[in-house]
């Protein structure tokens, strides 16, 4: 398993730098070229994750962590804030940026998910994609 945490402010750049930082973990991971169909829908989650925490978090929480982790097959991308308040993930609930996450996870074998935080302060939200080319997950 490899995996890297990047804690940003909840500030507007918060987007752009997860986006940098997760292309760059992607390389580094070798997953696939920084153009292909599927980084480009990473990129989009992570964008989506994180403007989301910005939008509904950023009062209670000052910082989001931005989780990239790959092992047995799978990337998984995960967005942790300190608020308490876990989104409503149903069909009819979600709005677009959370319907697109979905979506985009989905096509790759993976799904959405939300858990409280270990520590009981805040959630995370997470997305799970299985990797193309690897049949191990599927």
């Amino acid at each position: 398993m490899r995996r890297r945490v990047l804690t940003l402010p909840l500030v507007p750049e918060a987007v752009r730098q997860a986006r940098q930082d997760t292309a760059a973990s992607l390389a580094e991971y070798g997953i696939g070229p920084a153009d292909s169909a599927f980084a480009g829908s990473v990129l989009l989650v992570v964008s989506e994750l994180v403007t989301n925490a910005l939008r509904h978090a950023a009062d209670r929480s000052p910082t989001a962590d931005v989780v990239i982790a790959v092992g047995a097959g799978q990337l998984v991308i995960g967005v942790a804030d300190q608020d308490p308040r876990l989104p409503d993930l149903s069909p009819h609930a979600v709005g677009e940026g959370l319907r697109t996450v979905r979506e985009l996870t989905a096509s790759y074998g993976g799904a959405l998910s939300v858990e409280t935080a270990v520590h009981g302060c805040g959630k995370v939200v997470l997305a799970r994609f299985a990797l193309p080319g690897d049949t191990t997950c599927r």
